[in-house]
């Protein structure tokens, strides 16, 4: 497809500690891949997913922003342009979840009040859960 062919683009960026999955996450919804093994995000990653709705085109970006703090100052800069992001904290992972005002902080600070939904991961590990309803 060409660049023209879309009628809409959004740059999504995704966000959270690290070791929650959102590099898993994002492989499998833009290549439909699943890797259990973890590997640390340096910095960023890209990448894209093409979507027909209601008989419109929508090319997503989808930026995969490294969890760890020592690449706050490298990632924050990622968050320009953003329109949309997802919080991602772990199932099994409670201070995954006590961070995401903080996520949602450092992004808003950056791009302003965008919207923003939050992804409850690894749910698959549900019987270990350390975060209650």
């Amino acid at each position: 497809m060409l660049e023209e062919d879309f009628e809409l683009a959004l740059k999504v960026i995704i966000v959270g500690n690290g070791n929650v999955g959102k590099s898993s996450m994002i492989q499998r919804f833009c290549k439909g891949v699943y890797t259990s093994e973890y590997k640390k995000t340096i910095g960023v990653d890209f990448l894209e997913k093409h979507l027909r709705t209601h008989q419109e085109e929508i090319r997503l970006m989808v930026w995969d922003t490294a969890g760890q703090e020592e690449f706050d100052a490298i990632t924050k800069a990622y968050y320009r342009g953003a329109q949309l992001c997802i919080l991602v904290f772990s199932t099994v992972d409670r201070p995954s979840f006590d961070a995401i005002d903080s996520w949602k902080n450092k992004v808003y600070a950056e791009v302003g009040e965008i919207t923003t939904v939050l992804v409850q991961n690894k749910i698959d590990l549900i019987d270990e859960a350390v975060i209650n309803t």
